[in-house]
């Protein structure tokens, strides 16, 4: 996702808070996991954190971006659900629907002549609707590649290579938002400043 760098009253955000908020409760649930190997457990960790991350960026910053807030709502739903009925499908299933739902709202946006990826980024970056278009498909080729390896994953390998495979896709993240800056920065309005980019993953 890309923001500005400046909060709602103009004031400069808070690395710290933003980090807390995209990667807290991700990586509070693999060294949860990691150290007591008991994925309930983890889960555990992974409910109080994410809402300890919303409650955080939510306090400080006075919002929350809505990437961040429907990552965060849906490690809480899912990993209630996997807590009620103690099982780790939930959880893992999770990393699948998230993505295949943003890829379906981006390409059935793009099939409907609309610009989905706009309404997730906000007013920070301006871009023509070609690239706008481009943009959203590469995005949407980005979740459905995660929703698939997220079930490749989770139906052929134990968990702990699952859980390693949900923290290595943070950084995977990363990578393909510093393929896409140079395209952005091509495509941006003259006299635009570049925007901050954000990797389309929170964390949760």
């Amino acid at each position: 996702m890309v923001e500005t760098p400046q909060g709602p009253a103009g004031k400069k955000s808070n690395g710290w808070v933003r980090t807390v908020v995209d990667y807290g409760a991700a990586i509070a649930f693999g060294a949860a996991y990691f150290i007591t190997k008991d994925f309930q457990k983890a889960t555990w960790v992974l409910v109080a954190a994410s809402a300890a991350a919303l409650a955080i960026g939510f306090a400080v910053e006075r919002r929350l971006a809505l990437l961040p807030l429907f990552f965060g709502g849906m490690a809480l739903i899912f990993g209630t659900l996997g807590l009620i009925f103690h099982s780790d499908v939930f959880v893992k299933i999770k990393v699948t629907v998230i993505n295949l739902a943003l890829a379906a709202f981006l390409f059935g946006g793009v099939i409907a002549g609309r610009q989905p990826l706009k309404l997730i980024m906000g007013e920070a970056l301006h871009l023509s609707d070609a690239a706008w278009r481009t943009l959203t498909l590469r995005y949407g080729g980005y979740f459905a590649v995660v929703a698939l390896l997220n079930e490749i994953v989770r139906n052929t390998q134990g968990t702990d290579t699952w859980v390693k495979f949900r923290l290595g896709l943070l950084p995977l993240a990363l990578v393909f938002v510093a393929t896409q800056v140079p395209f952005m920065m091509k495509h941006m309005a003259k006299g635009d400043e570049p925007a901050a980019a954000e990797p389309p993953d929170a964390g949760f």
